[in-house]
């Protein structure tokens, strides 16, 4: 998959809020997904879409404990929001470079 295709799919996964609060709760540690459900208030089928999604993103990775594999353990998974971050970054250079000559191009004018 491609690098910008990836940041598609993280960026559509996160444009939704009950993704975002999942992301959160799942940033202090791996959870089970009737907890999450419980702790968003959300019922087990649209937690499930949504867990569905971020899977399917890349943002989080889904196992089964030994002893019971009708639970599933959900824990997110950094590179996306890594591989986020550095096009963030290179964004906010480009800008800064271009509002940069802006200004001197303004202020030579002045």
């Amino acid at each position: 998959m491609s690098a910008a295709l990836a940041i598609d799919r993280t960026l559509a996964a996160l444009a939704d809020p009950h993704r975002r609060q999942v992301v959160d709760l799942l940033a202090r540690g791996p959870r089970p997904a009737g907890e999450l459900a419980r702790e968003l208030g959300l019922p087990p089928p649209a937690m499930s879409r949504h867990l569905k999604a971020l899977k399917a993103s890349g943002l989080v990775d889904e196992t089964h404990p030994e002893f019971d594999a009708r639970v599933r353990i959900y824990a997110l998974r950094p590179q996306p929001m890594i591989d986020l971050m550095r096009w963030l970054e290179e964004a906010e250079r480009l800008w800064s470079e271009q509002l940069a000559a802006f200004k001197a191009h303004i202020e030579g004018q002045a």
